[in-house]
């Protein structure tokens, strides 16, 4: 009985605070969003795998691999300070106007940019021109991103309508690659079909935001723009610069080893970041949380890790499966290819746990950069090497050596910083 009614007590406590229950709220439908995004790849990867193979893979692969690079200047860090700031402001809708329309018009600006200097790398580089197909139409993705400003949602902890509007454009991805994507030269359809997707999701967001929450979009104003940029620009390198070992690993890989090689490896890294996805829930969930409560950092970093560990261990066990189930006999290599990555799981959450969801909160954001730009300036002479001489397995090692590298640089200098402070606190 005493058992029953301590459940009682603590579910009456969770529902009378507002912050602990849309905590909870928020963390269910990103659940739910999370489980959709396990049962979607569940049909459409192993239809993909069939139609387009390895080659096809491959080139969209290469596609979402230079789109990165330019989907994180656009994004320029706004996901967090952005998110930040309209979370410490959620309940004044003249702020929020100013947020939104100055990261708005920041974004459009980073975009043309990015589009100028695609168009120019086309032009030079043979890769490119080759493949310049499906890199214009990968490119769609940015200004459908910015459409779709998840980091309000966030700020305001209205998840319920970022899963809606994620399922809808994940309905619309999976019913159409059936219906599209016939043959091998059909890969260039997947980009564009996600594009699509995104953009009636992004729509939808926008009324949303400013018909249902009057939430203005203000005339752009350049002083605004030029401000805005140079505030995130800290959180933008700690983004921008693992690219040159992350994305640039697929690009060396494809232009090194070809296609085939290309599509070996993003099999493999599919099988990671498909587990990755339930942790980058806990992360975006917990933000606005943390921003208002850090004090409980250290109890959802212990939980949020052991979990992690666990995922981890699971998928270097379960790779063959994994594979065998999505993939055909051409993706064999795949199996290694996870389970070399499948510790990564673990440094990519240690890397939010204590880099986003702790120096960030803390205005840390400089150590943040200086330790992602030294690792990554490393990485980037790895990726070259090692995809040259090892090919798949090569750009696999860069990305575990990487990732380990700026988790357990991130989660020195935390634990370095809490010490302290609980230090001065005693006193």
């Amino acid at each position: 009985m005493k058992e029953i009614e301590s459940v009682k007590a603590g579910f009456s406590k969770v529902k009378g605070n507002k912050d602990y229950w849309a905590l909870l709220s928020n963390f269910g439908y990103l659940t739910l969003l999370q489980v959709a995004g396990y049962l979607f790849p569940l049909i459409n990867i192993p239809y993909l795998a069939r139609v387009v193979g390895a080659n096809g893979i491959g080139c969209v692969a290469f596609g979402s691999a230079v789109t990165l690079w330019f989907l994180s200047v656009s994004t320029w860090g706004f996901n967090y300070t952005a998110t930040r700031d309209a979370a410490r402001n959620r309940d004044n809708n003249t702020k929020l106007s100013e947020i939104f329309s100055n990261v708005f018009w920041a974004r459009m600006t980073l975009m043309l940019i990015c589009f100028v200097i695609l168009l120019i790398l086309i032009e030079i580089i043979p890769s490119f021109h080759e493949n310049r197909l499906v890199l214009l139409i990968s490119f769609l993705m940015i200004p459908a991103d910015i459409l779709f400003p998840e980091w309000m949602f966030q700020a305001l902890e209205r998840m319920k309508y970022i899963t809606i509007l994620s399922l809808l454009s994940k309905l619309i991805f999976t019913l159409s690659i059936f219906v599209f994507v016939n043959e091998p030269d059909d890969y260039y359809l997947q980009p564009l079909i996600t594009a699509i997707g995104s953009f009636v999701a992004g729509g939808i967001a926008l009324y949303f935001i400013m018909c249902r929450w009057k939430i203005k979009l203000l005339k752009p104003s350049l002083k605004n723009i030029f401000d805005t940029i140079n505030k995130g620009k800290d959180i933008f390198i700690n983004q921008f610069f693992p690219n040159l070992w992350g994305s640039m690993s697929v690009v060396f890989l494809g232009a090194f080893h070809g296609s085939v090689s290309n599509g070996i490896f993003a099999a493999g890294q599919k099988c990671q970041s498909l587990f990755q996805q339930f942790f980058s829930i806990l992360t975006r969930t917990f933000f606005p949380f943390l921003s208002r409560h850090l004090d409980k950092h250290t109890v959802y970093a212990k939980y949020t890790l052991l979990m992690a560990t666990l995922f981890s261990v699971a998928l270097f066990l379960f790779a063959p499966l994994f594979v065998h189930i999505f993939y055909t006999e051409e993706f064999e290599d795949a199996i290694i290819i996870a389970r070399i990555l499948s510790p990564t799981l673990l440094f990519l959450t240690i890397s939010e746990v204590y880099g986003t969801n702790y120096l960030i909160l803390r205005g840390y954001e400089k150590l943040i950069r200086n330790i992602t730009a030294s690792v990554s300036l490393l990485g980037f002479f790895l990726a070259l090497v090692l995809t040259y001489y090892f090919d798949a397995y090569g750009a696999s090692i860069t990305l575990l050596i990487c990732r380990g590298g700026i988790a357990f640089l991130k989660m020195y200098y935390s634990l370095k910083i809490k010490k302290t402070d609980e230090g001065i606190n005693r006193w």
